[in-house]
């Protein structure tokens, strides 16, 4: 039985409530069904273990308050945002024959017993918790999947899985897969190897060549900036050709003036 103790609490003022975790108490209230809201306090020792394990939200606690009984569910706690400490719990009451739904967290046994596994393969978990539709009186605290005789690319699915009676999921169109044995991936870094084009690995020297290469290619190019200067220096010709014809004539002239 999962019995938790509170008490009634009267302090609504900040101060009031300040003054009860100081003591050692969480301020809680207890909610839902017929009856009206109750404020109450829990030991801090008594919860402290609990808050912490992946159960507490889906688990049905029974309240003792001040000698009567109340079934509840926790449905939020409210942390501390500096120390991370619990300030505040909401419990639900648990009415008979009412259907909650809630996040139950899956449990996996035998995986000693799983060949795959022992070949090296990975449990690939795809759900860590499952929601599922549940009687108010029947709520299982975990889900149960067995990894006996699971090799490697075995799927479990939720039809695998044995959901106590009324228990259903809330996923109802598919079989929905919960965990994997998958294979074993081993990642090895290949060397760091120089290829060339035709896949070969260059020889010795193979890339000062390439950089004498491109030093001759850079002064190729050099020389071909060359012919451009001899294009400047015939483009002057016509120029020169323009000045022979008038020294002819004038070598003529000269010819006719002796003649005479």
């Amino acid at each position: 039985m999962n019995i938790l103790k509170a008490t009634k609490r009267t302090s609504a003022s900040t101060g009031q409530v300040n003054k009860l975790r100081s003591d050692g108490f969480i301020p809680a209230v207890l909610y839902g069904g017929e009856k009206n809201n109750l404020n109450i306090s829990l030991k801090k020792l008594h919860l402290q273990n609990l808050i912490n394990t992946e159960t507490f939200m889906s688990k049905v606690f029974d309240l003792e308050i001040d000698g009567s009984s109340e079934k509840a569910l926790p449905r939020d706690v409210a942390y501390d945002p500096i120390s991370d400490e619990p300030i505040h719990i909401d419990f639900m009451r648990i009415t008979k024959g009412s259907k909650i739904i809630l996040n139950i967290p899956v449990k996996f046994i035998n995986s000693e017993k799983s060949p795959g596994l022992k070949k090296g393969g990975v449990l690939n978990i795809v759900r860590r918790k499952v929601e599922l539709k549940c009687p108010a009186e029947n709520i299982p605290d975990e889900i149960v999947v067995d990894l006996d005789n699971t090799e490697i690319n075995s799927s479990l699915k939720i039809s695998s899985v044995k959901l106590p009676e009324s228990v259903i999921p809330t996923i109802t169109d598919r079989d929905f897969v919960i965990a994997t044995v998958a294979s074993p991936t081993i990642l090895v870094e290949p060397e760091k190897t120089e290829t060339t084009a035709d896949g070969e690995v260059p020889a010795e020297g193979a890339v000062e060549g390439a950089v004498e290469g491109e030093g001759e290619a850079a002064e190729g190019k050099e020389k071909t900036t060359k012919p451009s200067e001899d294009k400047g220096k015939a483009a002057k010709s016509p120029d020169d050709k323009g000045k022979a014809p008038s020294g002819d004539k004038g070598k003529a002239a000269n010819k006719e003036t002796k003649k005479k």
